[in-house]
């Protein structure tokens, strides 16, 4: 067969698809509609062992690839069991005491603190999140790692996808161990300052972030603290904005650029500072020198930056990079790649869905694919050598911002337009930003890193100039509809296919890829959206979506605004034509269906004459359920949202289809049942109901 042949051929470069496969079985135990028994993961473990045993021959590779999926399958259930912890069942509102362990800042720009060693008044230890994260509005604390703080606070359980199958927070929420997030507006009190001996590594990243913020009190400042400790808390809302409008906020990532530069800096620092000292030079090889202490900088670099999944997954570069100088093996190869995503893959499966983990190895693969392909061709033998860097730095640029693109505008619904031209104006002062950080690192201790700061802000601004520049620029951003759920996994798997497979069969890859964007640009989005607690509604018009509310709900309301590729705000939205009537009765017609959106203190007492009026009524989860199921009209109220979270629905005249956004029983779901799509039929109403009083 052609394809046993292919694969024959292709012997001693199949490693590159092991991580491939373990995706796959990955994505399955994601996809699953059901808690897997513990009889199927014996069965899946036992497929995958058969696999493994079969001898060497034509069969072997096919037979390696089941192994590696059902390897992926086993890794996740037995990652999800393993940081399986309580989450809140209910909405708490009372004393919150805990440890400051993480401090950042949410997306309206409020002090975000996560506590763990959390104590809930009148809650049992069993039922108490492990951790917790709390946003303090309309007040701000001087937090630090590890002190243990008292405050009152509203709290409940992450939310899930705001839309079906959009992003699911409670998942990401579940693997992170947060159990509870909330808000408070009462002050912070201080329990106890921090322990002796713990948190040494956050108490560190929070010293080193406050002294370069007295250094260099600035935004510019703020940044650089951010994009070399990981510490982002003292970056303005606007600054971020600037930067994701640009396409520079990959900047503040702690990813593959920030760890090259730091690594790179200090091994040529090492290797040509030995090489200075002939007694020294000719004694020890100074490359292997510099390779091991940069490796002990960037496991450094990676615990004060918080290990975040585009950071471990570029220290895994890195460690395979400087290991194959240490071994005298070529450094940079798509094995290095694969070695690292099957390390990253196997610790933890939940990075395969998140954004980090897909743009970092998306860049990396292009990048080396590309420079591999055009380095005898051009690099050694056509371009002047005076020339090489600037070709080297644009081709980074343009290869990186291709492999990104499609995963950038699916994540976040937008495309930066100017984005390659602030990355190109950037990179040169972002590789002068680290390394004047890490001179200023290692001269602060004799009083000298003055000079080393203020490069490193001259760098800082000049990167913030570009950011602002950019993001004003006229249709600096270009908005990008949700693509559908099989859109992304078909160009992922065509685009490694095109990129990995040697000879002609890698061609095969272009007509899934071009169906799979062709599928895109063709994507269309739901009619009618309804928040989880039933707050918010979104009525697909000529003008874009709808909103029934200007405030409340501003996170779930920005989500289906992006999704639908819109850049309007949560306020010009709801000033667009769809609905009338007053704040707590909000009328609205589809489909030929009179529909209501009752809200408020009032909207129980209202149920009964909105259902005489419309044929669909929306009460929020926070009025009193019904006693009795009214006659004449669909009623969408806790029961249904409780069971099915954030609703999409498609309207016919005679009926209408509502999809949930949660479905199945999972590990992280909570425990009220959730439903499949349900199809109801429009209410029959008389002559005399339908006629005017």
């Amino acid at each position: 067969m052609a394809i046993l042949d292919a694969l024959e051929a292709a012997r001693g470069q199949l490693f590159v698809w092991v991580p491939v496969f373990i995706a796959i079985g990955i994505a399955l135990w994601f996809a699953l509609p059901f808690e897997p028994a513990l009889l199927l993961y014996l069965a899946v473990a036992g497929l995958g062992i058969c696999a493994a045993l079969v001898p060497l021959g034509a069969l072997r590779p096919l037979a390696m690839a089941l192994a590696c999926v059902a390897l992926g399958f086993g890794a996740a259930g037995l990652r999800a069991h393993q940081v399986a912890a309580p989450m809140l069942d209910f909405r708490y509102y009372g004393p919150v005491q805990g440890r400051i362990v993480e401090i950042d800042r949410s997306q309206s720009d409020a002090l975000r603190l996560t506590l763990d060693r959390v104590v809930l008044s009148d809650v049992a230890p069993a039922r108490t999140p492990l951790r917790v994260r709390v946003s303090l509005h309309d007040q701000e604390f001087s937090a630090t790692p590890g002190q243990v703080i008292l405050l009152t606070g509203f709290l409940s359980a992450p939310d899930g996808p705001a839309e079906p199958g959009g992003f699911d927070f409670r998942r990401m929420a579940f693997f992170r161990q947060l159990g509870a997030v909330g808000y408070s507006r009462a002050p912070v009190l201080l329990w106890s300052e921090p322990e002796d001996g713990t948190q040494l590594i956050d108490r560190l990243r929070s010293f080193l972030a406050a002294k370069m913020m007295a250094a260099v009190p600035s935004e510019a400042g703020a940044f650089a603290t951010g994009a070399m400790t990981g510490d982002r808390s003292g970056i303005g809302l606007s600054t971020v904005q600037a930067l994701r409008d640009s396409n520079l906020a990959h900047l503040l990532a702690i990813s593959g650029m920030n760890m090259a530069f730091l690594t790179g800096f200090v091994f040529m620092l090492l290797r040509y500072g030995v090489a200075l000292l002939p007694a020294l030079a000719l004694r020890v090889n100074s490359k292997k020198l510099a390779a091991g202490v940069a490796l002990g900088v960037a496991f450094f670099y990676l615990l004060l930056s918080g290990a975040n999944v585009a950071t471990e997954r570029a220290f895994l570069m890195v460690c395979v990079m400087l290991g194959a100088i240490l071994l005298d093996r070529r450094a940079l190869t798509m094995r290095s790649v694969a070695l690292s995503a099957v390390i990253l893959l196997l610790h933890e499966p939940e990075a395969l869905g998140e954004p980090g983990f897909q743009l970092s190895f998306a860049a990396t693969i292009v990048l080396i694919a590309g420079f591999a392909a055009l380095d005898r061709a051009i690099l050694r033998e056509k371009l002047p050598r005076w020339l090489v860097p600037v070709f080297t730095m644009v081709l980074t640029s343009v290869l990186a911002g291709a492999a990104t693109a499609p995963f950038a505008a699916a994540t976040f619904n937008r495309f930066t337009d100017y984005g390659l031209l602030a990355n190109v104006l950037t990179a040169p002062s972002m590789s002068v930003l680290m390394a004047a950080g890490a001179m200023a690192a290692l001269l602060a201790p004799l009083g000298v890193a003055g000079p080393a700061l203020w490069v490193m802000e001259l760098a800082a601004r000049w990167i913030l100039f570009v950011a602002h520049w950019v993001a004003g620029l006229q249709g600096a951003v270009t908005p990008i509809i949700q693509p559908q759920d099989w859109v992304m996994p078909v160009i992922a798997l065509a685009g490694i296919w095109l990129l990995v497979w040697r000879g002609i069969w890698r061609w095969l890859a272009v007509l899934p890829l071009v169906l799979a964007f062709g599928g895109w640009s063709l994507a269309a989005r739901p009619q009618l959206l309804i928040a989880s607690d039933g707050g918010l509604v979104g009525l697909m018009g000529g003008q874009g979506r709808a909103l029934s509310v200007a405030k409340g709900g501003g996170f779930v309301a920005q989500n289906w605004l992006q999704g639908d590729g819109d850049l309007a705000d949560q306020q010009s939205a709801a000033a667009r034509q769809g609905f009338d009537g007053p704040p707590s009765a909000r009328r609205f017609q589809i489909a030929g269906w009179r529909g209501i959106a009752l809200r408020g203190k009032t909207a129980a007492a209202l149920m009964q004459s909105a259902c005489a009026e419309a044929d669909l009524v929306i009460l929020p989860a926070a009025a009193p359920p019904p006693a009795a199921p009214p006659q004449g009209c669909v009623l969408i109220g806790r029961k249904m949202l409780d069971a099915t979270g954030a609703l999409a629905l498609t309207l016919h005249p005679d009926y209408l289809q509502i999809t949930p956004s949660r479905f199945g029983a999972r590990i992280w779901m909570s425990p009220r049942p959730a439903l499949r799509d349900l199809r109801i039929a429009k209410p029959q109403r008389s002559i005399a109901a339908n006629e005017p009083d």
